[in-house]
């Protein structure tokens, strides 16, 4: 029985350190080592005991994966890993293309390439079908997607 306990707290123990340790490797390790106490539970205990190992197994686990999702994200900790700012923008919408006009570069069906106020951008048509050559008004500018119509 001391080998099943020693096999659970390392495991338990490694699975800890994996989230200060790169690699995955202490993770495997302590995985394995809790899958290797359940198994000796049973051929050693019989079905009832080995059971109890399981579920203990089981709980514990399901408890760290609560616990880690719930405090882990605000700790001392993650605040090394966890980048508290944002770098930059994406520069995506261009709200600048509303109500502005051009010529539908490929057959928007019903999204496509369009020439707008002389900038090349992909655009989505507000259903049908619009060949291409058409004249093209922007309708609305919803983050990167660009509606247009025909116009």
């Amino acid at each position: 029985m001391a080998l099943i306990l020693t096999l659970l707290a390392v495991g338990a123990i490694l699975l800890f350190l994996e989230i200060l340790l790169p690699g995955m490797v202490a993770g495997i390790i302590g995985f394995i080592c809790l899958m290797a106490a359940v198994i000796l539970g049973y051929r050693d205990f019989g079905y009832q005991t080995g059971s109890v190992i399981l579920g203990g197994v089981l709980v514990g686990l399901a408890m760290g994966v609560w616990w880690w999702l719930k405090f882990f994200p605000e700790s001392r900790i993650a605040r090394k890993f966890i980048s508290q700012s944002a770098t930059g923008e994406l520069g995506v919408a261009k709200p600048e293309l509303l109500n502005g006009t051009g010529v539908a570069l490929s057959q928007l069906r019903p999204s496509g390439i369009a020439t707008i106020n002389g900038q090349r951008v992909d655009v989505v048509t507000e259903g049908g079908l619009i060949e291409r050559g058409t004249a093209i008004k922007v309708v609305a500018v919803e983050g990167a997607r660009i509606v247009v119509r025909e116009g």
